[in-house]
């Protein structure tokens, strides 16, 4: 078992900062900051939260479904599911966060999230999706900065309108390279 050398004020510290990170990170996924989004990630990140996609228009990473690897693909996933052919305009809430320090430097961490999202139609009728459920999450110090590292997404509940999904193919496009 790994030991904590950190002081009681640095260990509160450390999942404070955790916290801010994964706040900016829905902050800048809902405002589309594409830019920044991949600096709240390690270069090695490990997404596995795209099992409510139907499982043919999944990102897929050396041929396992819903999974994306590395923060500047997982930047473009997310730009391309939510900013791409079809806009997406997203709200991400995520409250009562249990955060463990597993090291120093490392950490897990499960925060109950709801998320909405909507597009138009051409003809101006609205799509929707509207989820519950747990982040599960790594987070890593590097260079004196917490980052995410690893998340999963488990739901308990999902409301969406039968053609939420048509928005998906665009990234199945973009992701085939």
């Amino acid at each position: 078992m790994t030991s904590i050398t950190l002081s009681v004020a640095e260990q509160l510290n450390a999942i404070e900062q955790i916290k801010r990170t994964f706040s900016a990170r829905l902050r800048c996924m809902d405002t589309k900051q594409w830019h920044v989004y991949p600096t709240l990630h390690t270069t090695d990140v490990i997404s596995e939260t795209w099992g409510g996609i139907p499982v043919d228009r999944q990102p897929k990473t050396d041929g396992v479904a819903n999974r994306v690897v590395g923060n500047e693909r997982l930047g473009k996933t997310i730009e391309a599911f939510l900013d791409g052919e079809k806009k997406i305009t997203s709200v991400h809430h995520a409250h009562t966060p249990e955060i463990e320090l597993t090291s120093d430097t490392t950490a897990t961490g499960i925060w109950a999230m709801e998320d909405k999202l909507w597009w138009s139609k051409a003809d101006g009728t609205e799509e929707h999706l509207h989820g519950y459920g747990h982040y599960h999450e790594e987070y890593r110090n590097v260079d004196g900065k917490w980052l995410i590292s690893f998340r999963s997404l488990s739901r308990l509940r999902v409301d969406e309108t039968p053609h939420f999904h048509d928005a998906v193919t665009a990234l199945v496009r973009v992701l085939s390279d």
